[in-house]
């Protein structure tokens, strides 16, 4: 039981790491995904970044539960990044990487991916897959509501 005047905890939020040289694609998915991609998820809050060492400082810092990066970003690329962040950072965050087209899937797996869709972001396979590796990370969130 807890006391009506004690403070609840605050809810959980999934905070996301979505990385592109392009302000359209991260508004994309951003507008794709929403504040809650799935009603058994948590809300999501978003960080926006545009550069290489942006992403690197930001998976660094910690606190982070998923990683949406573009494949087709320039200079660098969101599967050399992904790749990176796999071999360096311990438990790292679940990487969901958006490719050029979908026969650059072989990429995702070499780049050690957790997830590949291709450009054009279909909204509702982002979603779906999000919310799948959303799932597996939090591992109390039911998998069928």
């Amino acid at each position: 039981m807890t006391d009506a005047g004690s403070p609840s905890a605050p809810a959980p939020t999934v905070r996301t790491l979505v990385y592109s040289d392009d302000a359209d694609t991260r508004a994309a998915v951003r507008l794709a995904l929403g504040a809650r991609p799935h009603p058994d998820l948590p809300e999501f809050a978003y960080l926006e970044v545009a550069t290489e060492p942006a992403v690197i400082r930001a998976v660094d810092a910690g606190g982070l539960d998923l990683l949406i990066l573009d494949g087709e970003a320039v200079p660098a690329g969101g599967l050399g990044i992904a790749r990176q962040v796999k071999d360096e950072i311990y438990r790292c965050p679940p990487v969901l990487v958006l490719t050029g087209r979908p026969q650059d899937a072989w990429l995702a797996t070499w780049s050690r991916a957790d997830a590949a869709l291709p450009h054009p972001i279909d909204p509702l396979r982002l979603a779906e897959t999000v919310a799948g590796l959303v799932r597996a990370r939090l591992g109390s969130v039911p998998a069928n509501p």
